[in-house]
């Protein structure tokens, strides 16, 4: 049987078809059929829904962004003797993977080493030995982490930043090739060690891909051979999940930042990856404002609503602790996913198109939930069903909500909810199965 080739899709007809606020980063990666998981490797992923992310390194003992080092064009060795402070105290990793499990998230993605080439693990192939195992904490805090995230029963994802800002070849690597071959060396003996000493990796979370600080993640693929990294990932776990920004077009897309999102249903897998604060920084910062608890369920509705996965972001301080202001928010969230975990959990977006700020749907078995974000504009329209007979219609509680349905469309009447929730979940059981589409094989080039 002949292979199916993707469909292409360039920029420009992906924002005329989703007409939305979705930014899809790292669009035309490059192609590889050997590496290209199957559907179905992707359903325990899909099904998660929930992530949680975690930013911490030197950055977060300076608390200015995990940009400081660059912004602030710290001398190498002054930025170097933070690691001298690196020390954190009475911390333990379990105290990250209990508020991921309370939060409600069925992953986890910690960073492993960012842009400034602090590595928190025993990493072998660091240049110059810097890493957290070498330096004042003498610990490996990658071991701790998936060990701990395995013992709490979350999935393993590791986030990885290939360039790294103290070689001079990362921003000129054509004058300065043999610098920029020590990073890349680096990079894949470092990819090499987090996949192969550490247990099976679920998810491999790059970024920082681009060259120079210039063009994009793909624009660089002909310095990092994406392919030949990401076979490496695929030797020794065959079935992890690769996110696009090495390069390689990867399993799934991101759209990036706090930005609100509206439109449509994305015909792909897509992670929404922002922070439990203000967004302006991943990394600790000691007044970074914690978001508003209804406007994060708001967004968290939008992103299941179009198919897509949620991972939050908190930033741990030099020592790991989080602030209770944090902590809080993220269990209330974790609270609302408990409540209303048949909505979320193992669904699919859709069948519905959502309305923005009105509402949108999950999908499983013969149950639709239909997440209102305001229920009197909601009663006042006719919603497209075609295809299923709605035998009831009734609050997440239980209590009956008033409907009418013709052929293709139907109606609620929400005008007797009192006091509407952040997200109004009203559950129509269905006469059969929602029917699952079959994943379609985009591939978007980025191309306008």
């Amino acid at each position: 049987m002949a292979t199916k080739l993707p469909r292409e899709m360039t920029g420009a007809e992906l924002k005329s078809m989703l007409k939305s606020s979705i930014n899809l980063k790292s669009l035309g990666g490059v192609k590889c059929p050997e590496l290209k998981l199957q559907p179905e490797d992707l359903q325990w992923w899909r099904d998660a829904k929930v992530g949680m992310f975690v930013h911490w390194g030197l950055y977060s003992i300076l608390g200015r962004g995990e940009w400081a080092r660059f912004n602030e064009q710290i001398p190498k060795e002054e930025y170097e003797g933070l690691a001298d402070e690196f020390n954190p105290q009475d911390f333990s990793m379990t105290e990250w993977t209990d508020l991921a499990k309370e939060f409600g998230a069925k992953y986890m993605v910690m960073v492993t080493r960012h842009h400034d080439g602090f590595a928190l693990w025993d990493s072998k192939a660091s240049y110059e030995g810097f890493n957290s195992y070498n330096t004042a904490s003498h610990r490996d805090f990658v071991k701790e982490y998936t060990d701990a995230a395995r013992a709490a029963g979350l999935k393993v994802g590791l986030y990885y930043s290939p360039m790294d800002w103290r070689f001079p070849g990362y921003f000129d690597p054509e004058g300065l090739p043999e610098n920029a071959q020590l990073m890349k060396d680096q990079c894949y003996g470092q990819v090499e060690e987090l996949c192969s000493k550490y247990g099976p990796i679920d998810i491999m979370w790059y970024d920082g891909g681009w060259l120079a600080h210039k063009g994009s993640d793909t624009s660089s693929a002909w310095f990092w051979e994406p392919v030949k990294l990401n076979k490496i990932v695929r030797k020794y776990n065959p079935k992890t999940l690769l996110n696009p920004r090495s390069g390689y077009e990867g399993d799934f897309y991101c759209d990036e930042g706090s930005h609100e999102i509206t439109g449509k249903i994305l015909p792909v897998p897509w992670e929404k990856n922002m922070c439990v604060c203000s967004g302006c920084s991943w990394g600790w910062m000691a007044d970074d404002p914690v978001s508003d608890f209804d406007w994060l369920i708001k967004m968290l509705v939008n992103v299941i609503c179009r198919d897509g996965n949620f991972l939050l972001n908190v930033g741990p301080d030099r020592n790991g602790k989080l602030s209770d202001e944090v902590k809080n928010r993220m269990r209330e969230i974790g609270d609302w996913l408990r409540k209303y975990a048949d909505a979320v959990y193992g669904t699919r977006g859709g069948p519905i198109e959502p309305v923005d700020n009105v509402y949108g749907t999950t999908s499983n078995g013969n149950k639709i939930y239909l997440h209102v974000l305001d229920t009197k504009e909601c009663s006042a329209q006719w919603i497209p069903l075609e295809g299923y007979k709605i035998k009831a219609a009734a609050t997440y509680e239980g209590d009956a909500v008033p409907f009418v349905q013709n052929e293709g469309a139907f109606k609620v009447d929400l005008n007797g909810i009192e006091k509407p929730e952040t997200d109004t979940v009203i559950v129509l059981t269905l006469d059969r199965d929602v029917e699952r589409k079959q994943a379609e094989e985009v591939y978007f080039t980025g191309k306008e």
